[in-house]
């Protein structure tokens, strides 16, 4: 039988009647799913495109403003110095002879150096010299003086004895006159000699008075000089005891600034003495709270994981690379084992503010001049925003 023409019949596959009712709802929910995720992206972009910039959340920090208490204080670093150390100089040129080493216990009025001076001790001999020729001069001049007294009292008494004679005469004139036994120009002559004897003896009396003032006179002159110079040896004395170098207070030998026998002009520095018993811890204070300060505030000095109270004695006027010096004393009792230049932590605190509104300190209130702030709202976005911040305490700030 012969072969016929093949159809398509091999290939065709029967299909199932389909409802088209779901048709068009398989195809709605992808399409609904579309539209809310183009809305949450439109949303978002139009968020994204009101803010001036987009900051990652974990790289901000947030402080919420709250009421309380602020306590304006401030956290410097101190170093503890020596509140008396004083540093002992030459009074004189010469060559130095230490008696103590650095690091030495010394008591106060110990010897630390000795100075050789040839020319205080020159000159010390001088005035001593020149004292004892003012004294040898006073005593010549009293001597002087007594020799003076004896003479004028040798003229006073001859000056009597004429008076006594002239009385005596006058006597006897005047018994002669009445019996006319002597004429009348001897009566005369005796009552002239009379009148004469009784003017030597007033003058030898003044004479003498005038002579005894002038005497004292010179002696007190004298006696002046020899005070004066004894002014001058007795502070060529000092002078020559100063040469002994003495320690002002009980503590340690903190620096020789010289070598041993070496020569050393006046005012040269020598020897530092420090006294362990009154330290101070001395802090820079930044430039900006200097005005907050004033003598007589509270600070803790912290020290070994402990606080001990202290007190702001001093604080310079004068600002130096932005800071003020400032100096804390301690009020209670000393930390024990403080040594000099130690490194300390010092709070400052400068006042107490009760129930206003305060926020967390952070770079807004140091950055243009603390006027600007950005306030989180609940869209997300910051919003910069003009604000007056008030007291500020190394933590937290004042919001007016």
């Amino acid at each position: 039988m012969p072969e016929g023409i093949r159809d398509t019949s091999a290939q065709d596959v029967r299909i199932e009647n389909v409802d088209t009712r779901w048709r068009h709802l398989k195809w709605a929910v992808p399409a609904l799913i579309a539209v809310a995720a183009l809305a949450m992206l439109v949303s978002g972009l139009s968020t994204w495109l009101n803010a001036e910039a987009s900051v990652s959340a974990d790289r901000i920090r947030v402080a919420t403003v709250n009421r309380g208490d602020l306590v304006r204080d401030l956290n410097v670093q101190g170093r503890v110095v020596a509140a008396v150390s004083p540093t002992l100089y030459s009074p004189a040129t010469g060559t130095v002879t230490l008696e103590v080493l650095p690091g030495d216990s010394v008591a106060i009025g110990q010897v630390l150096a000795v100075i050789d001076s040839p020319e205080v001790r020159a000159e010390h001999l001088q005035e001593l010299s020149t004292l004892d020729r003012f004294n040898a001069e006073l005593e010549r001049e009293k001597i002087q003086a007594r020799k003076a007294q004896v003479k004028s009292r040798q003229t006073i008494d001859l000056a009597q004895v004429k008076l006594t004679a002239a009385e005596r005469e006058m006597r006897r004139a005047e018994e002669s006159m009445e019996t006319n036994a002597i004429s009348e120009v001897d009566f005369e002559r005796a009552r002239d000699e009379l009148a004469r004897a009784k003017v030597e003896h007033q003058h030898a009396v003044q004479d003498a008075q005038l002579e005894t003032e002038g005497l004292e006179f010179e002696t007190t002159t004298r006696q002046l000089a020899v005070d004066r110079q004894q002014l001058v040896v007795d502070e060529l004395n000092r002078r020559v005891e100063d040469l002994a170098i003495r320690s002002p207070v009980t503590g340690i030998v903190g620096n020789v600034a010289v070598d041993q026998k070496s020569l050393v002009a006046r005012n040269a520095p020598l020897v530092t003495v420090v006294d362990l018993t009154a330290f101070e811890v001395e802090v820079r204070i930044p430039e900006a709270y200097a005005d907050d300060l004033g003598i007589g505030l509270a600070g803790d000095v912290k020290f070994n994981n402990a606080d001990f109270r202290g007190e702001l004695v001093s604080l310079s006027p004068e600002v130096i690379n932005s800071e003020v010096v400032g100096r804390i004393r301690f009020t209670d009792e000393k930390p024990p084992g403080l040594r000099q230049n130690q490194r300390v932590t010092v709070r400052i605190m400068m006042d107490e503010l009760l129930g206003v509104l305060k926020l967390q300190r952070g770079a807004f209130a140091d950055s243009g001049g603390g006027r600007h702030a950005f306030v989180l709202g609940e869209d997300g976005l910051a919003h910069r925003r003009a604000v007056r911040l008030g007291a500020r305490s190394v933590g937290e700030v004042e919001v007016l």
